[in-house]
């Protein structure tokens, strides 16, 4: 839906479904009702996260039909797209999975494109600009040493570059702005806005401007255009980042935002209840999700864990403020003896009424199924409470 911060939905990751029948009756079945208790009589939009499975088939003629169809006889439409798993993402261990496969491989670079494609016959008319968020190159750990990570970083550079390339010519076919976000994250090989404001000027503009500069492009300007930032509000608090730093860190750099995914995290202030706290900790230790942890010293420090279990086994019981990466219901702030970084969503918000650096919103909490029993409820009820929540903000 529109409302004065610009769009506003939820990502249908929440959803299962990596074969498009499943997840589009999924939709089918929770969509009505959401835009009934949240939007009615309005145009409500869907943050549309579809695996490469998924968007074969809707790439099908009577498959695309039947959804453009659908879509109208709901009073729904289609923003923004979610292209960061590409395959199983629900039901099955995923883990460092979900970057596979990454930004150095063709698989990767066709998907978006596919994705692309459809985003562009997707977006209704009035609505100019569409974004398609993805992982931040690569996971870290599967590029040992600084050496092999900046290769890494040159293979998957190359690829966006070529999909900038795509974007421009799709842009002069149909006269939509379409825009790569890449949404930094723990462990990607762009894990902090930091990191990826080096990456953009380091990487990306010199490579991107060496080769479409060749072709005659205005380079520069394109890439800053087709290429842009998914500001995930849970990851950007896991690594302690603040929002208004973040934001102002960007513009100066002339780089835009694509969408703001409004997700909370975890967090955890040992400086009491320590034993407690740990055993509360556990029962998120859960098998389908990474849950990476930084953590925080009296010193200011910051220390790496790349999964909840090994956090956990490491802690020494010294007073440290944790942030764990568990996408955790929006409208709680506390979860008994734990806590969530729902103020830097508020703060987030704020920011965004105060002064937009971007039209697109997305609620992304996916973790309904794997959190522990005593906060799991309807999903459609949830996920109405969070939009609500989110209204109420705005």
């Amino acid at each position: 839906m529109n409302t004065p911060a610009g769009h506003l939905s939820y990502c249908s990751n929440i959803h299962p479904g990596e074969d498009w029948a499943t997840h589009f009756a999924e939709l089918q079945r929770h969509v009505p009702g959401i835009r009934a208790a949240v939007a009615a009589g309005m145009p409500f939009g869907i943050g549309l996260r579809l695996a490469h499975q998924a968007s074969l088939a809707l790439s099908e003629k009577a498959n695309f039909e039947a959804f453009v169809n659908w879509l109208a006889e709901t009073g729904c439409y289609v923003f923004t797209m979610n292209g960061f798993p590409y395959g199983s993402f629900h039901d099955t261990p995923v883990k460092d999975r979900v970057h596979a496969p990454d930004w150095t491989t063709p698989e990767r670079t066709a998907y978006t494109l596919r994705l692309f494609e459809l985003l562009a016959r997707l977006l209704p008319d009035g609505v100019a600009t569409g974004g398609v968020s993805t992982s931040p190159l690569s996971y870290r750990h599967w590029w040992p040493g600084p050496a092999s990570r900046q290769h890494g970083v040159a293979m998957a550079t190359e690829n966006i570059v070529s999909v900038v390339e795509r974007l421009i010519l799709l842009e002069e076919r149909t006269g939509k702005v379409l825009h790569l976000d890449l949404e930094p994250e723990p462990d990607g090989l762009l894990e902090t806005s930091e990191e990826y404001i080096s990456w953009y000027k380091n990487d990306l503009l010199p490579t991107g401007i060496r080769r479409l500069g060749a072709k005659g492009f205005n380079a520069e300007a394109a890439l800053r255009r087709h290429v842009q930032l998914c500001y995930d509000v849970c990851h950007m608090a896991v690594g302690f980042e603040d929002p208004g730093t973040v934001i102002n860190r960007l513009e100066a750099e002339g780089l835009y935002v694509g969408k703001i995914q409004i997700s909370s995290a975890l967090k955890v202030d040992f400086s009491a209840g320590a034993a407690a706290k740990i055993r509360a900790l556990t029962a998120f230790a859960e098998p389908t999700y990474l849950h990476q942890v930084v953590a925080r010293r009296q010193d200011g420090t910051l220390l790496r864990f790349r999964d909840l279990p090994e956090a956990l086994a490491a802690f020494d019981g010294q007073r440290q403020d944790w942030r764990i990466h568990f996408h955790v219901p929006l409208f709680l702030e506390n979860y008994g003896l734990l806590a969530s970084t729902q103020a830097d969503i508020i703060e987030t918000l704020r920011l965004q009424l105060q002064k937009p650096f971007t039209g697109h919103l997305e609620i992304e909490t996916y973790t309904w199924g794997v959190l522990p029993a005593e906060f799991q409820a309807s999903l459609s009820d949830s996920i109405v409470r969070e939009i609500s929540w989110v209204k109420g903000l705005l």
